[in-house]
């Protein structure tokens, strides 16, 4: 990791990559030879060969629930520079979004990718919304040049449970 993408992974936030419920993961419009697995799962993300591809037109749709509720500091997209995704919109705990409805709510963040974002720098998000996830959607409404298909090599998501919170560190409020 680069020291300037060091920035956007705070003391104490971890890949949650261990936290995904793999048996619930959808991916919309994603290409059967080119699926989701190749750009989030463990070993195949790090493979520069593999990777996530859109089919019909370059949007994706990819819901990503959690085997425990987390808190979502930031977001890594890899891809190409110019089939690489551009706009990225976010919810927390929104279920059974479709194409046909993803506009109908309001995002809780949107990311506009840069070249080095692409690389692997992550984006910090607008952290108080993403405080008590259970499950996270991604919208992948264009790529950088506008073309047809999408390709992400890697997502990775920063964060922590919300169960590692130190409670012995709290200090008790006296009542006066």
């Amino acid at each position: 990791m680069s020291a300037e993408s060091a920035s956007a992974v705070h003391k104490g936030q971890v890949d949650l990559l261990d936290f995904i419920d793999w048996s619930s993961v959808e991916c919309l419009n994603q290409s059967t030879t080119h699926s989701l697995p190749n750009a989030i799962k463990q070993g195949y993300r790090e493979d520069d060969g593999l990777h996530l591809e859109s089919d019909a037109d370059e949007q994706l749709l990819l819901y990503i629930p959690f085997t425990q509720v987390i808190k979502l500091y930031s977001i890594a997209v890899k891809g190409p520079e110019d089939e690489g995704p551009k706009t990225v919109k976010l919810w927390s705990n929104k279920e059974h979004m479709g194409f046909s409805n993803v506009n109908d709510f309001p995002p809780n963040d949107v990311a506009v990718l840069s070249p080095e974002n692409l690389k692997g720098k992550p984006v910090l998000l607008k952290y108080v919304k993403f405080q008590n996830v259970r499950s996270l959607t991604i919208f992948i409404e264009d790529n950088q040049t506008e073309s047809e298909i999408t390709k992400v090599q890697k997502i990775q998501l920063y964060g922590s449970t919300v169960e590692t919170t130190d409670m012995k560190g709290l200090k008790k409020i006296e009542d006066h």
